[in-house]
């Protein structure tokens, strides 16, 4: 079994036995026939991933590695906002005619600020100070702007990353306001875990520990039965994950850059409801 396996098991599990139900509160959220979508949830999780010991990739079921890496790049390489952009088709629904997602994600991560080496974005920012001031304690993201959150097709749930140096490891903070845990929580992991591969072999750093703190990890309930299938299944050792080490410049990756090997998984969940 991989450590991922085990930490997704075992909050499955805390959610399913102690989480809170909305059952009888009023949601936002509906399913496609109109009910409104309740859940069971659990505040405040935090898991913690040493990406030097294994690469976090769920075994129960398989991650679509490719397509999370895409929509990452997506965010923080091409700074879109519009799901022509994009390889997947998982933001079309938040998106209007024209593919736009108005002023959410990677519309965030383009807009420049002053900072004290110059005017540049969030993300040039983070890639400056880890070559240049890699001890700072300030390296960090955030896209929850308060300003534009009524122009954003979909508020972002993942919305900060906090970076820390160690010596000559990177180690990340992702900060979540909500997380729908089936469809989403190994997606996020592998995503933000490639991202500070990524960062650190541009940077000259090797990739530490990715800590996750969900405020509100949810299980919908049309999703429970899918859960509690999921979480009996055989589990297999984690894969294993290479970086093509001939880039060096965080804009020059792709997809393709991004090597598994020796993934072996369960069957995959197939049409899963998402709540909207």
């Amino acid at each position: 079994m991989s450590k991922a396996d085990n930490l997704f098991i075992n909050m499955c599990q805390k959610i399913l036995d102690e989480g809170f139900s909305s059952e009888g509160q009023t949601v936002r959220a509906r399913w496609e026939d109109g009910t409104p979508a309740h859940t069971i949830k659990t505040f405040g999780v935090v898991n913690r991933y040493d990406l030097q010991e294994e690469f976090p990739a769920l075994t129960l079921r398989p991650t679509a590695i490719k397509l999370c890496v895409d929509e990452m790049l997506w965010i923080w390489q091409k700074k879109s906002n519009n799901v022509n952009d994009l390889g997947s088709k998982i933001w079309d629904q938040w998106a209007d005619e024209d593919g736009s997602i108005g002023k959410a994600y990677g519309y965030q991560m383009s807009k420049k600020y002053k900072f004290s080496q110059g005017e540049m974005d969030q993300v040039d920012n983070v890639l400056w100070q880890l070559k240049n001031t890699p001890y700072s304690r300030r390296i960090m993201t955030n896209i929850y702007n308060f300003q534009d959150l009524s122009e954003m097709g979909l508020e972002p749930c993942a919305y900060s990353m906090t970076f820390n140096v160690t010596g000559d490891t990177l180690n990340g903070i992702l900060n979540q306001r909500s997380q729908d845990i089936l469809a989403a929580n190994n997606w996020n992991v592998v995503q933000y875990s490639v991202l500070l591969h990524m960062l650190a072999q541009v940077s000259g750093l090797k990739a530490g520990e990715l800590v996750h703190v969900i405020s509100d990890a949810h299980i919908y309930d049309r999703h429970v039965p899918l859960i509690k299938e999921l979480i009996k299944r055989e589990t297999y050792p984690a894969p294993k994950f290479k970086l093509n080490p001939e880039i060096k410049d965080f804009y020059d990756f792709t997809v393709d850059d991004v090597v598994i090997e020796n993934y072996q998984k369960g069957p995959q969940i197939t049409n899963i409801p998402i709540a909207i």
